[in-house]
């Protein structure tokens, strides 16, 4: 009897010294990137009012910054300490926290860490994109990390999501975004500093899921998605108390039939949360954990789900943008995404397209915003899969708008965008940004335009070059009032920059 009560004691006190442990929040793992430039919260739990101390230091004496930072934690045993702004390096470094105990990551580098995120063709693994097996061979980086974060949903904020960092290598990558991956890759070869990527998104989810309600809230055309929210926070607290109601049943009757029979029953089971489709659930479990963990910017490649809604699009993504830049509080960081990719059956032209529209819709987003942009592929869609293979050309864009956007580099990092027209003599002439080293008609003779009078009848149009400009005309519009180009579902279009970058679809008779 004795030595069982010593043993209960024991195991007690084990139980409430565990409990009372300093933990970091599972962001923080070994091999992890920390932001270079920001002063980088690293955050956990410990027991109340407990004293913390966060140290970070070279694996190697005197090759690079040491910083320790005091810090307590609050009555509910949260704590969150600033480390000093640091610089990135290419050497290892030990980040612990000490409290009542002490816990030591390793190989913790300081560069860049970039969110990569959206639904399917940011989800597909590096394993499913074509010519993946050469890039797998050679994706060892040490001084490129991965972390993928666990799918989730939640109707209320989280603080925590599953995950760990690893470095990139032949093992660790072809289970990650394959555009993360080439982006991670150019982008670290360019800056010659540590790269971390946090990849979170899940396939076939509309931006709504992976923005707040409250700044669904604020924008009249998008309240809409949230007027069912509190009924549905009020049906999952119902079955979480009916859950729980009947565990406790279960409870007595499963120790009965266990000592009876040997057996337990099933067991009740819990409620779910709302789906990954419905408003604010994917911001509250696999963003909203995420902050306030330090970053450079964004990485988005989404839309295919609110296709159905491309004009209301141009609301929604822009709030979710601004949405994150607050969460953050870190300003008005790169946020950087992908255009829709041509998907369906190529149709003859001239059509209206709502896939068209979205991709406007992205388009105005760098206009509308400050540091967004956008990445190209009229050249890498597939016609029967929404999901194209070749993700290469994606990742290395993006990473072109992330050096001149984030970054300052003075490169050209957008094909041709149409910035204005005149009507005169029965042409359109059209005027360009980014025409850096000229126009080029990839392939022969410029296609994808069409041209349009007042009665707004669209015609295939010829487009010819002169210097920067291109004059559209067509013999069935005597007096041109609006051009199009590359609107279709699947444009067929060959307008090129000559620093190898593609033009973006258009239409001068854009609706405000």
């Amino acid at each position: 009897m004795r030595r069982w009560l010593l043993a209960s004691i024991v195991m007690l006190t084990a139980s409430l010294s565990a409990r009372a442990d300093v933990k970091l929040n599972p962001l923080f793992t070994d091999f992890m990137v920390l932001q270079q430039g920001v002063a980088c919260p690293v955050w956990g739990t410990a027991t109340p009012n407990e004293a913390i101390e966060v140290k970070l230091e070279p694996v190697k004496a005197g090759e690079g910054e040491s910083a320790a930072v005091k810090g307590t934690a609050d009555d509910k045993g949260n704590w969150i300490i600033k480390l000093p702004k640091l610089k990135a390096s290419l050497n290892s470094y030990t980040l612990s926290i000490q409290g009542k105990n002490t816990v030591a990551l390793k190989d913790v580098l300081i560069g860049e860490v970039w969110i990569c995120s959206g639904q399917s063709n940011m989800e597909m693994t590096l394993n499913g994109c074509s010519n993946a097996q050469e890039a797998i061979a050679k994706s060892a980086n040490p001084m490129l990390r991965l972390f993928t974060v666990q799918k989730a949903t939640s109707i209320e904020p989280k603080t925590e999501v599953v995950g760990k960092w690893a470095p990139s290598n032949p093992q660790t990558s072809p289970s990650f975004s394959g555009v993360g991956y080439y982006f991670g890759r150019d982008l670290q070869a360019a800056l010659k500093v540590p790269v971390g990527l946090i990849h979170t998104s899940w396939g076939g989810t509309p931006a709504q899921a992976w923005t707040s309600q409250e700044a669904l809230a604020t924008k009249p055309e998008l309240k809409g998605y949230v007027l069912d929210v509190p009924t549905l926070k009020k049906q999952y607290r119902m079955a979480a108390e009916n859950y729980l109601t009947n565990l406790e049943k279960y409870t007595a009757v499963a120790k009965e039939q266990l000592a009876t029979t040997g057996q337990l029953p099933q067991p009740p089971v819990p409620p779910q949360q709302p789906g990954s489709g419905q408003p604010s659930t994917l911001y509250n479990a696999m963003i909203a954990p995420l902050v306030p963990y330090g970053i450079a910017g964004a990485i988005w490649y989404q839309g295919e789900s609110n296709a159905g809604a491309a004009y209301q699009y141009r609301t929604l993504f822009n709030t979710m943008i601004e949405d994150w830049r607050k969460q953050w509080a870190q300003g008005d960081f790169p946020f950087l995404c992908v255009q829709l990719a041509p998907f369906y059956k190529i149709q003859k032209e001239p059509m209206e397209s709502q896939w068209a529209e979205l991709r406007e819709s992205q388009w105005l987003a760098t206009k509308r915003l400050k540091n967004v942009g956008m990445a190209v592929i009229t050249d890498a869609g597939d016609e029967t899969d929404i999901h194209p293979k070749k993700k290469e050309p994606a990742g290395v864009r993006l990473a072109l708008a992330a050096r001149a956007i984030g970054y300052g580099e003075k490169i050209e990092f957008a094909g041709p965008e149409y910035k204005s027209v005149k009507f005169e003599n029965g042409k359109a002439i059209l005027s360009f940004d980014h025409t850096e080293g000229g126009l080029d008609p990839r392939g022969g003779e410029l296609i994808g335009f069409t041209i349009a009078g007042k009665d707004k009848k669209f015609y295939n149009a010829t487009a010819e070059i002169k210097d920067d400009t291109i004059i559209v005309t067509a013999p069935e519009v005597k007096e041109p009032a609006a051009v199009r180009y590359g609107w279709a579902n699947f444009p067929v279009v060959n307008l090129w920059n000559k620093a190898g970058l593609p033009a973006t679809p258009f239409r001068t008779d854009m609706p405000e």
